[in-house]
């Protein structure tokens, strides 16, 4: 049970966060919207930003296993990064308002914090995304051997496709005027553009 409300806490909190932005978010606000007293939350979380950065190392970690399972199982590097790009808009509208919590919190992985679970969720979170780096990196490096995308340097094509990735998620709103296929196709193309991949590669291709 204790599992379960802690889930229900997480929850609540990126609906919160989402819509009405983390600093404006009160910790009661998140222990009325599950049932609790706000000093309930105690229980789970040390603080609303022990609870952000859980948030974050969860959102990061989905991120990286999911690149992982489709990588993985690749015929090859062009097929993977296909499946890649186009699994990352693959989203209900909680997804998206996690998305939006982390590009919008992910500065705060950057400075230290005096108190130990805290400090010890930020480093996590901070740890993930450099793994989720490193492995964007290594299969752009694979990419490149393949002569499916430009050699380039894989750090920095890494960074240039996820910061152009979670650019989106700064304004994008799940009932607004661009819908989420126009936005896959538009960035889809941009990233395949920049890595150097012809237009008429960009559908993803079933293995035989």
């Amino acid at each position: 049970m204790s599992g379960t409300k802690r889930t229900d806490i997480l929850e609540a909190a990126i609906e919160r966060f989402g819509r009405d932005g983390y600093e404006e978010t009160k910790w009661a606000d998140i222990a009325a919207d599950v049932g609790l007293g706000p000093t309930a939350l105690y229980h789970y979380f040390e603080s609303k930003q022990h609870c952000l950065y859980v948030i974050l190392d969860q959102a990061i970690d989905d991120f990286r296993a999911r690149f992982a399972l489709i990588t993985a199982d690749a015929p090859s590097a062009l097929d993977g990064l296909l499946a890649v790009l186009h699994d990352c808009f693959d989203l209900s509208e909680h997804d998206v308002l996690r998305n939006r919590v982390l590009v919008a919190e992910q500065g705060l992985l950057s400075s230290r914090r005096p108190s130990p679970r805290e400090e010890e969720a930020r480093r996590a979170a901070r740890d993930r995304t450099r793994d989720l780096e490193f492995a964007w990196a290594s299969f752009l490096a694979r990419a490149m051997r393949e002569g499916a995308i430009h050699h380039n340097d894989p750090r920095l094509l890494t960074r240039a496709v996820l910061g152009l990735y979670n650019s989106i998620w700064h304004w994008y709103r799940p009932n607004g005027h661009v819908g989420l296929d126009q936005v896959r196709a538009f960035f889809i193309a941009r990233a395949l553009a920049m890595l150097g991949v012809a237009p008429e590669s960009s559908r993803p291709r079933m293995a035989a």
